[in-house]
């Protein structure tokens, strides 16, 4: 039945749960989680190719160039639906891994890799899965994406130390074809099983190729003209310049501060943790208070964690409760995004708003990422950079506070 039809708030679950668990599993073995997880790799790469960490760090912050033709791909989302995508983005993700794996030291190839990486966003993140969520969810939307976008984290949480594990016995290139099999054998059989019903639920019609329903919102022009819309994409910009930028270097900060690299992948596990808490436990918050200022809050108690990760001399367990606190934003920016992105513009241009809101936010994971290489490589020290993540999550707080809500216009037809 369409989602116009669906039965009371209090049955949303029953008809959306199998969504929710396509997006778990597939936005878990997305692109992000390489960013969460490539500190694993930079021993290797440092060690056998001969890069330095300053020119792992640009390459792959250059390497979301390939974020440019998100938007243009979440308008394919909007026309053609999220399945097609979905399946093409992981077979993609899958080979651009093998990729890394054949690496045979020049640099350019990890450019291209990541490139190709970053370009297969749209079908592995809440650009796909977030629409199919909002149309399905009203009363339960902020859980509901905090569960779905909890995949991830989940990821993060659980795959450190099996990877770490892969790579001390058979080498980084095996680790990579590892995450080629998690994405192509493993997450994109479960995800589109469970998006079969998908399909039949927004079609009134299952002969009907493409069903027309009602749509709320503003089409992605209206949207751009929005002083709003560039608020909300400063936010990610400056959540990612922060957060991305340090989690890509986690590995080698916990062994700069003396931990062995076995204690200082836990730090990739508390970053994990982090993202999961703040994705559940914040997205069921915003379902009964005022979203803005919920965001708002968590994006200060980041700034405070990256502030606490600047105190010398922190054993194990302070280092990963300081990494918990100051993960929490990213985590919880992955469900307030969406969450906003459908709240703020409506679903009928969904794909092209959060797609464009995607590019301003990689644009700050590139900046970031190249950034915390680079000021270590000059300074010997996270130091600075660890401040200026600090201030940019304090900048993102700010910028939360000042979304206003309006009533969108009048729902117009769009395909299902």
């Amino acid at each position: 039945m369409p989602p116009a039809a669906l039965p009371p708030t209090r049955h949303e679950w029953r008809h959306g749960w199998y969504v929710v668990l396509a997006a778990v599993v597939g936005s878990g073995a997305g692109p992000a989680l390489f960013q969460n997880l490539s500190s694993l790799f930079i021993p290797g790469l440092t060690s056998d190719l001969g890069w330095s960490r300053s020119a792992i760090s640009t390459a792959s912050g250059l390497g979301f160039a390939g974020s440019l033709a998100v938007p243009l791909l979440g308008r394919i989302v909007d026309r053609v639906g999220a399945r097609p995508m979905i399946a093409g983005c992981m077979i993609a993700l899958a080979a651009a891994y093998l990729g890394m794996a054949c690496m045979t030291g020049a640099l350019w190839q990890y450019h291209l890799l990541v490139l190709i990486l970053a370009m297969t966003v749209p079908g592995t993140s809440a650009l796909a899965y977030g629409k199919l969520i909002a149309a399905r969810f009203v009363t339960h939307r902020g859980l509901a994406l905090g569960i779905a976008t909890s995949g991830l984290p989940i990821a993060t949480l659980l795959l450190p130390i099996a990877l770490g594990r892969i790579i001390a016995d058979y080498g980084w290139r095996s680790g990579f074809v590892a995450l080629a099999v998690h994405s192509a054998l493993i997450a994109m059989p479960i995800a589109l099983f469970a998006l079969r019903g998908a399909d039949l639920a927004t079609r009134p019609d299952p002969a009907t190729p493409a069903a027309r329903i009602p749509v709320s919102g503003v089409t992605a022009a209206e949207a751009r003209r929005d002083p709003r819309f560039w608020r909300l994409a400063l936010t990610g910009f400056f959540i990612n310049m922060g957060t991305i930028g340090f989690v890509t270097q986690l590995v080698p900060f916990g062994i700069d501060r003396g931990l062995s690299p076995a204690d200082a992948a836990l730090l990739l596990t508390a970053f994990g943790a982090s993202q999961i808490a703040a994705r559940i436990v914040f997205g069921a918050l915003i379902d009964r208070f005022t979203p803005q200022r919920i965001a708002a809050t968590v994006a200060f108690l980041s700034a405070a964690g990256f502030v606490c990760l600047q105190i010398g001399g922190l054993g194990l367990t302070s280092l990963a409760s300081a990494v918990f606190m100051a993960g929490l934003m990213n985590g919880a920016e992955n469900d307030l995004f969406p969450f906003f992105a459908a709240r703020l513009f409506g679903l009928r241009a969904y794909g092209e708003i959060y797609g464009t809101l995607i590019v301003v936010a990689l644009l700050g994971s590139g900046i970031g990422i190249i950034g915390f290489g680079a000021l270590h490589d000059a300074s010997g020290s996270d130091s600075l950079a660890l401040a200026i993540a600090a201030a940019a999550l304090a900048v993102a707080g700010l910028l939360y506070t000042g979304l206003r809500d309006r009533p969108l216009p009048p729902p117009a037809a769009a395909t299902a």
